[in-house]
């Protein structure tokens, strides 16, 4: 990982944010495996920040798709790199509640034995579930259905 694999993130997502009348700052930091771009929400409004965040995160998901997409086209996969955006703490909110629903998800299908579905998770948010849930040496997850419908499934081992 390099600074012109993070520059070239946050230069990526500046431009866009100024292509989409919404110009903001944007901070770049390395993560152990990726990189964090965080929009600066200081000079944007309420009705911004919600646009950009989009309902159930679906707008700053797309963008993140679209950073992890565009800014690797045509370079090897040495020189890719991977980016995380964040607005506003929505990430990190939105992982405390991934903890959350998992946690419960978990204890529920130890309790029963039963398999536990979590719907409405979008694909990044069912990878960082899966990865939550390597900690577990008891339970297994995969997923099931097609989209818009699949679901993640936690089941005891």
């Amino acid at each position: 990982m390099s600074d012109s694999q993070m520059q070239r993130g946050a230069n990526w997502l500046r431009s866009l944010l100024e292509l989409a009348g919404v110009p903001s700052a944007v901070q770049a930091e390395q993560q152990e495996d990726s990189y964090l771009l965080t929009i600066d929400a200081s000079g944007l409004s309420r009705e911004q920040i919600d646009i950009l965040i989009g309902p159930k995160g679906a707008a700053i998901d797309a963008i993140q798709y679209l950073a992890n997409t565009i800014a690797n086209i045509g370079l090897d996969s040495e020189e890719q790199a991977s980016y995380t955006i964040e607005l506003d703490g929505y990430r990190a909110r939105r992982w405390e509640q991934l903890q959350g629903i998992a946690s419960a998800a978990a204890e529920q299908a130890r309790q029963t034995g039963l398999e536990i579905e979590i719907k409405d998770l979008s694909s990044a948010e069912r990878r960082q579930v899966h990865t939550f849930f390597k900690e577990y040496t008891d339970l297994e997850t995969y997923s099931r259905g097609q989209e818009p419908d699949r679901r993640l499934v936690i089941r005891r081992l």
